[in-house]
């Protein structure tokens, strides 16, 4: 197996010209390119930390360590899922994390005892990158579907209608992908395997294997977020619909 080719500093600069193009052209069409200039430093920032942070965590090889981890990122994902909905996150937290937890945690176990049958249980340098890739497509299928359903809301469908679409929304990302790989892309995980000199039979069954578990939990977490939140929408859409026009 082959090292992986080190990235200088320089070097890496370099990927940050196309970045820099989407702001200029950002911020020429003013849609507000100070939000992708800190999104991008954030970015930068927080990779950076976490390559500290995970080496010291893989070093140490502790449970205790990636249960707190994995807390930590459960409950980043279930406040940062609902960024877009316009109920009050306080009113929906508990139920969005409940679904990632439900939909993305029970995943995980699947996967790193099932599949994997990880040896000892909680071996950091699997579990982690594994629920991150879990936690975070949970998070962003229910951030699609709250999205959605509230303006399918905002349009006087019923719930039920609005939920199906909502549900189809949140699903689009996922399906484009299973649709896709292969033929258009070959996703993070299989070319990092190539590149380190992993035959690419054996990076294939890891991918097949992190696209059925995204897939699951995009489909599970969103589908129980709609059910678990649908009397906070359903009386939100009420309360607006209900409020005299000026």
């Amino acid at each position: 197996m082959k090292d992986i080719q080190t990235i200088p500093f320089a070097n890496l600069l370099l990927a940050f010209i196309p970045v820099l193009v989407v702001i200029i052209i950002v911020w020429k069409w003013k849609i507000g390119y100070k939000n992708s200039v800190l999104a991008v430093f954030r970015m930068l920032l927080q990779l950076l930390l976490v390559g500290y942070i995970l080496t010291f965590i893989f070093n140490a090889d502790q449970s205790w360590i990636v249960l707190a981890v994995l807390t930590v990122m459960l409950l980043a994902a279930s406040w940062i899922a609902l960024r877009t909905i316009k109920i009050p996150r306080k009113e929906l937290y508990l139920k969005c994390l409940g679904a990632i937890v439900i939909g993305g945690g029970l995943i995980l176990i699947l996967i790193t005892q099932g599949v994997l049958n990880l040896q000892p249980w909680y071996m950091p340098s699997y579990a982690i990158p594994l629920a991150g890739m879990i936690f975070a497509n949970a998070m962003n299928s229910i951030s699609l579907a709250g999205e959605r359903l509230q303006a399918e809301l905002d349009r006087d469908l019923s719930y039920d209608k609005a939920r199906v679409i909502a549900l189809q929304a949140a699903l689009i990302p996922i399906t484009n992908s299973l649709f896709a790989v292969g033929l258009v892309s070959l996703p993070g995980m299989m070319t990092g395997q190539i590149l380190s000199g992993v035959s690419p039979f054996i990076a294939a069954r890891y991918q097949i294997m992190v696209m059925c578990m995204m897939f699951g939990s995009a489909g599970i977490s969103s589908a129980l977020f709609l059910v678990l939140t649908k009397n906070d929408f359903v009386k939100r859409f009420q309360k607006s619909a209900e409020m005299p026009h000026s």
